[in-house]
């Protein structure tokens, strides 16, 4: 068990940038800390932190094998967990990515009840608006709705996310409808940031591809919906941003007739992960917590 134990110091001064944190995180002293990561480096041959008395960062070594140490970790936990589970209690450390946006509207409510349920578990959330590959990044679930796949990665889909253009009534009457997504060169936009000023369209003829210049551009959605809500523009938006406000008529659904293509969301696992309990008992919640689509 030393290897594992000092594994873990690695991974944990790895991510407190310091032997200090890390004591304060593994409830040990520094002295300990230092000297299991000291032991781990004689144990491979090569250092893999740079030491100054201003900083610790990871050497070349260190950067190469700290997602691997990681997984090994990981794993090791994952089995111990099972090996000594009673009843169906589940026992891990899930590092999970998911957007901001999404997450502070609804996955935010599911990972607590997911915890709830099982208060044994430990979670790392980390709120990221791009595409990450959740093996080189040290992910065991890294939710999104971008079409990117990883070597290595299983994706498990979740739920559509419904997208479209709405703005306020107001602006609307001052400003005028847009008729065709090519009228909206000519229109205050609020734009998404991690999708980008390109916006797409189904027309009658097949896609349509708009290049706006965005007067407001955030990487959270509610940002956008707010400002579309005050009368500053037309905003591409998740469906599940702005219901509430297309029921009370806040907002306006914008160019009907073009409709915004679906994405999806999905959780990318590494494969090394997709069968270990908490990671196939949280899916499972997210997938009945979303359905049918946002």
């Amino acid at each position: 068990m030393d290897i594992l134990v000092n594994l873990q110091a690695f991974l944990a001064t790895a991510d407190a940038s310091g032997f200090s944190a890390a004591a304060r995180r593994l409830n040990v002293s520094t002295s300990v800390v230092a000297k299991r990561v000291t032991q781990l480096e004689a144990r491979i041959g090569t250092p893999l932190f740079h030491r100054s008395t201003r900083q610790l960062r990871l050497t070349e070594a260190g950067q190469r094998y700290v997602h691997r140490a990681r997984g090994v970790v990981t794993d090791a936990a994952d089995l111990l967990s099972r090996m000594g589970e009673k009843g169906h209690d589940l026992v891990d450390h899930l590092r999970i990515k998911a957007p901001t946006s999404l997450t502070v509207a609804r996955l935010a409510d599911a990972f607590s009840a997911f915890q709830t349920q099982n208060p044994r578990l430990k979670l790392d959330i980390v709120l990221i608006d791009r595409p990450v590959d959740p093996v080189t990044e040290g992910f065991d679930i890294a939710i999104g709705a971008f079409p990117h796949s990883f070597g290595g990665v299983v994706d498990e889909p979740l739920c559509a996310l419904k997208r479209l253009l709405c703005a306020s009534p107001a602006y609307l009457k001052k400003h005028g409808t847009p008729k065709h997504p090519r009228d909206l060169v000519e229109h205050r936009c609020l734009s998404f940031l991690p999708t980008g000023p390109e916006w797409i369209f189904d027309g009658p003829r097949g896609r349509i591809s708009i290049q706006v210049s965005p007067l407001l551009s955030s990487n959270e959605g509610h940002v956008l919906a707010r400002s579309a809500i005050a009368g500053n523009g037309i905003a591409l938006l998740s469906h599940y941003l702005v219901a509430d406000a297309l029921r009370d008529g806040t907002l306006k659904p914008v160019l009907r007739d073009f409709p915004i293509p679906e994405l999806w969301v999905k959780a990318a696992v590494p494969e090394r992960r997709r069968n270990a309990a908490a990671v196939q008992a949280l899916l499972t919640l997210l997938k009945t917590s979303l359905a049918p689509s946002l």
